[in-house]
């Protein structure tokens, strides 16, 4: 799975547009192994990013869930604190 793909479904407020395109951009980008793709294939990985990105549209409209919706600051700080706690972040110290 890409890391830099993030959970989209059941926050509040839900995913933008951007973020959906952004995270079909990163799956383009991993299943063809490149960030920027050849003038040849550009139109190609840009059609494969908007057909991803209107798919994963249509599930985050179509999925339920009878959860509370997630809040993205609460979710970004236990993220990056799971991240220092692993050790691929080091913590700061100021002095």
């Amino acid at each position: 799975m890409c890391r830099n793909i993030h959970t989209l479904h059941n926050f509040e407020p839900a995913a933008t547009s951007d973020e959906v395109h952004a995270a079909a951009l990163q799956y383009v980008r991993k299943v063809a192994g490149t960030t920027k793709p050849s003038k040849v294939n550009q139109d190609a990985f840009d059609r494969a990013v908007a057909t991803i990105a209107h798919a994963t549209q249509h599930l985050l409209d179509d999925l339920v869930t009878a959860a509370p919706p997630k809040n993205r600051e609460e979710e970004a700080a236990k993220a990056r604190a799971r991240a220092v706690a692993s050790g691929r972040y080091a913590t700061t110290s100021a002095a």
